[in-house]
């Protein structure tokens, strides 16, 4: 059953994003640096907006991935988690930066998240 994977999936991205807010949120100025920018007062702001913001997102995937009367949903959810996961996983292939081991492991989480939402949304 698709839905399994689906939360599965959720549950999995949830921990990432997860440890992804509170990186961002304790040690901003690492991430930029990880991902080949020069820090400064507006991105390290940006980074923590950031951070609070994947606070909520892993908070909401993680409740989304309990829900068990809601086919519909959990597929709706799983569609879009696909395209944010791709998406990021684009971006980050296209950052602004010359691309740094990080930003090639981060773009492939991501490319990788898309992966298993998409196999999981078409698995019957």
């Amino acid at each position: 059953m698709y839905q399994h994977g689906v939360k599965n999936t959720l549950k999995g991205g949830a921990v990432v994003f997860g440890a992804s807010a509170i990186f961002l949120l304790a040690a901003p100025e690492v991430f930029l640096d990880l991902l080949g920018f020069e820090s400064n007062p507006e991105l390290i702001w940006s980074m923590r907006m950031i951070g609070i913001t994947l606070v909520a997102l892993a908070g909401n995937m993680w409740q989304n991935s309990k829900l068990n009367n809601n086919a519909s949903g959990i597929k709706f959810v799983g569609r879009v988690m696909f395209i944010s996961a791709l998406a990021l996983g684009v971006l980050t292939i296209f950052i602004p930066a010359e691309l740094t081991p990080f930003s090639v492991i981060y773009a492939a989480i991501g490319l990788a998240f898309a992966l298993l939402y998409l196999i999981n949304l078409i698995r019957k």
